[in-house]
């Protein structure tokens, strides 16, 4: 893609998107890097994590304004972890016989 993996300069690359991200400029992000692509002339097979990425940022932007997030004190999660509470809540949810209330999740007796 833009760097080899092992390459210092991908860190510094994605560090620099990161930061752009956090700053509230996920839509610009992905412009700037399907534009480098289409610049780049980056082969099709190599373009498709590009493009999934870039169309990820652009669909989900409204929903991306961690800077204000940030401004309010509000704490930033990743997938990963997003991902796993997920996982957590269904499996606790999902045993039989549990059940749900407003006040907290129990297992019936």
């Amino acid at each position: 893609m833009f760097h080899d993996e092992s390459d210092h300069a991908s860190e510094k690359w994605v560090s620099k998107r990161l930061l752009e991200i956090l700053r509230g400029k996920s839509s610009r992000v992905a412009g700037g890097m399907k534009r480098a692509a289409t610049l780049l002339k980056i082969e099709t097979l190599s373009i498709q994590p590009i493009d999934t990425c870039a169309n990820y940022l652009l669909k989900y932007s409204d929903y991306l304004r961690y800077n204000q997030y940030l401004e309010q004190g509000m704490p930033i999660a990743t997938g990963v972890i997003e991902g796993a509470c997920r996982y957590l809540v269904k499996d606790r949810m999902d045993i039989t016989g549990a059940r749900w209330s407003l006040s907290g999740a129990e297992a019936a007796s």
